[in-house]
């Protein structure tokens, strides 16, 4: 869908690696590596993205790092096209506000880090959650997304452990 609009798909794996989660840092090499293309490519969607403001750069050592511009009017919008596009405004909607008990929902995983992937780790925090019904609200979803949903279920003394062991995993959705 996406890349109907999107055909360039450097330019694409740098949406997603950067705006999906905006805590996303990365520098040229790293990209390089992750994405199996060359630096040159990268660095020219790197450099228009820098110059139209939407990603901000800074130092580490001799390393120039990369970050989504978050105060860019145009970031909120972006990270809501690209969470449709993963599919997460279904997930919200099919599996997390139908299930009950649900306190917080994250993602972790290859996603999580911004590798566009046919996978989808969600994590629930919350109590009395219906595992049985998680399972089959979460196969549903998955076919509609066409992205295979694995789920974990933390109680939530539980968040604070898992969430230091993955770092990566950011926050989709908590309860009001």
């Amino acid at each position: 869908m996406l890349e109907a609009l999107i055909t360039n798909k450097t330019r694409l794996r740098l949406l997603l690696k950067f705006f999906l989660n905006s805590t996303s840092r990365s520098y040229l090499r790293n990209l390089e590596t992750e994405f199996d293309e060359s630096t040159n490519a990268i660095r020219i969607e790197l450099n228009r993205f820098e110059k139209a403001g939407l990603l901000s750069s800074s130092m580490k050592g001799n390393r120039k790092m990369f970050q989504a511009n978050t105060k860019h009017p145009l970031y909120p919008d972006l990270n809501n096209i690209l969470r449709k596009y993963v599919g997460f405004d279904q997930i919200i909607e099919k599996v997390v506000h139908k299930l009950g008990g649900v306190k917080k929902a994250y993602i972790t995983g290859e996603l999580a880090k911004g590798n566009d992937t046919n996978s989808i780790a969600l994590i629930l925090t919350g109590d009395k959650i219906n595992e049985t019904y998680l399972v089959r609200l979460s196969d549903k979803t998955s076919e509609l997304i066409n992205r295979k949903i694995t789920c974990t279920i933390l109680e939530e003394d539980q968040e604070k452990e898992y969430l230091e062991l993955h770092p990566e995993a950011f926050l989709i959705w908590k309860e009001i």
